[in-house]
């Protein structure tokens, strides 16, 4: 048995199919991922490929084989686990047509975490910005650029990036009734907790997150719903990433995206 499978490692599973499951299993170490497969890596830098910082399930293996094969990309995508400083992972403002709320990366100065980054070719790129709605008006997704100077990206060699694109919510984080970004606590928590918080969620999805993630996933307009009863109910507040919107890896400061108001 190829003990390099995903089947093998335990990684086979996407959260596009087990929404409940999201953001789905990271892996243990870095490793290059090559169809069905979480090969060794032999370098964790990638000079030809752009650096993506992934906060949710594109640091999954089968979610992004399922990206890829959607649109018949074959070519391997080097997955490399780093150390984090500045980063934290909220809870996107927006209920997902997979059937979850996902995860969105906040301003967190001195917070650290470990979190993946993908080094994604020019094709690859094209797909997750698609993924994430970053080429369309209504998409849920602007992609940034995270300087060095701003949030520190260290290898597991000690060398840290220059810095790496990340992907930040058009529509904000949820706040923890404080007005803080909430970070998320994982799928099955973060449901039970909007619908006891909230009447008109649970009569929109249901009482569990089993109804949740089954209505979700059934209807379009259902998500668009609940993702303007987010907002209605003054759950939303910015991530404090807004103003690297458009920032550009020469050091170049962005216009930004218009930031939300605070709850």
């Amino acid at each position: 048995m190829d003990d390099r499978t995903l089947e093998a490692l335990g990684l086979a599973e996407a959260p596009r199919d087990h929404p409940l499951a999201y953001p789905g299993a990271w892996p243990a170490a870095s490793g290059l991922l090559d169809g069905d497969r979480l090969l060794p890596l032999d370098r964790l830098t990638h000079d030809d490929r752009t650096p993506v910082l992934s906060v949710g399930s594109n640091a999954c293996p089968a979610q992004l084989r399922h990206k890829m094969a959607e649109f018949g990309i074959t070519s391997p995508v080097p997955m490399v686990r780093t150390r984090v400083t500045g980063v934290g992972v909220g809870v996107s403002a927006h209920v997902s047509r997979m059937g979850y709320v996902s995860a969105s990366p906040f301003d967190a100065p001195g917070a650290v975490r470990e979190l993946f980054v993908i080094w994604l070719d020019a094709e690859q790129l094209a797909v997750v910005d698609a993924s994430e709605g970053v080429p369309v008006p209504g998409g849920n997704y602007d992609r940034a650029w995270l300087p060095r100077a701003e949030v520190r990206i260290e290898l597991e060699t000690g060398e840290s990036l220059p810095g790496a694109h990340v992907y930040v919510n058009r529509h904000g984080v949820l706040h923890d009734g404080a007005g803080a970004p909430r970070e998320h606590p994982g799928q099955r928590a973060l449901i039970n907790e909007l619908l006891l918080e909230s009447a008109r969620l649970r009569e929109l999805f249901g009482g569990t997150a089993e109804d949740f993630c089954a209505r979700a996933r059934a209807d379009a307009g259902l998500c668009a719903r609940g993702t303007w009863l987010l907002a209605k109910e003054r759950r939303v507040t910015a991530s404090g990433l807004e103003r690297f919107v458009g920032a550009r890896q020469d050091g170049r400061p962005g216009t930004g995206a218009s930031p939300l108001p605070s709850s």
